[in-house]
């Protein structure tokens, strides 16, 4: 007889298995992403390797206690990734991100520090009835804002809408209805990874890019500009993730309030 598998192993099995990576490989500390770019950027700089399964790209880095994990796009594979990664001994966790800005006064390469999520997507529906908010971890967040005012970075603080829907610039119904949220960012992701981090209690904070201004039918993120986005801002948007994860650490080590228990070394309380 086969012993029945249990949801942890049925979950690190199959994080090996869509990254290429053991687990034992995995740092205490995770950035995320969407961009395989990012991920050979962060290989290269630490001399370290990229390795790829059949669905993630990953790299860690021993020295800097950080693994990078390429999760693809989509609000399913966000919720993959955190119920995958949620039971390793992952201490804080960071999304690097890019969204469509949706200001006029917004400029493409500016920071967008996202509280909370508009669930659009469907996915998060899954983990919560949708009258529950999708919030970032209060302490991740906080430590997103103190590195962008140590380091005097220009940054936006809002709420992001979230939806499945990637080609949308021209439905007029749907830029109507996006509007009306008045949200100040649209991504792909960023619900989900908050509804999902928050039921599987995984410190979970996001940094979005604002990679174009969609609302301006010349501010579209077409192919040429996709590629200037990365040459200009991506080595200060992941040199910012891992100061980050890094200042995350030290408040956590101060049980500053916001992240959970578990992530601190603080056991749970007993009934």
């Amino acid at each position: 007889m086969h012993q029945e598998i249990t949801e942890e192993q049925f979950a690190r099995d199959t994080l090996e298995r869509y990254s290429g990576s053991e687990i034992g490989a995995f740092q205490s500390n995770l950035l995320l992403t969407n961009f395989p770019r990012y991920v050979e950027h962060f290989a290269k700089e630490r001399g370290v390797p990229v390795i790829e399964g059949s669905m993630f790209k990953v790299a860690h880095s021993p020295k800097d206690e950080i693994s990078f994990l390429d999760f693809k796009i989509g609000s399913p594979a966000a919720a993959l990734v955190v119920d995958l990664c949620s039971f390793l001994p992952i201490k804080a966790s960071l999304l690097l991100g890019m969204c469509a800005g949706l200001r006029r006064r917004y400029v493409v390469g500016e920071y967008l520090v996202p509280v909370a999520g508009i669930r659009d997507e469907g996915t998060s529906n899954f983990y919560f009835p949708p009258e529950v908010p999708a919030l970032a971890n209060f302490l991740m967040q906080k430590a997103v804002t103190e590195v962008m005012e140590r380091e005097k970075a220009l940054y936006h603080i809002g709420i992001t809408f979230t939806t499945n829907m990637r080609f949308w610039e021209f439905n007029d119904e749907f830029v109507s209805r996006l509007k009306a949220t008045k949200a100040q960012a649209l991504d792909m992701e960023c619900a989900t990874l908050f509804t999902a981090s928050y039921k599987r209690k995984f410190t979970l904070g996001a940094l979005l890019l604002i990679s174009d201004l969609p609302l301006n039918r010349n501010g579209l993120k077409t192919k040429q500009r996709s590629e200037f986005i990365y040459e200009h801002f991506m080595k200060d948007h992941v040199d910012k993730g891992i100061e980050i994860i890094k200042h995350a650490r030290t408040m956590q080590s101060r049980h500053i309030k916001g992240a959970y228990h578990r992530n601190i070394g603080i056991p749970p309380l007993q009934n």
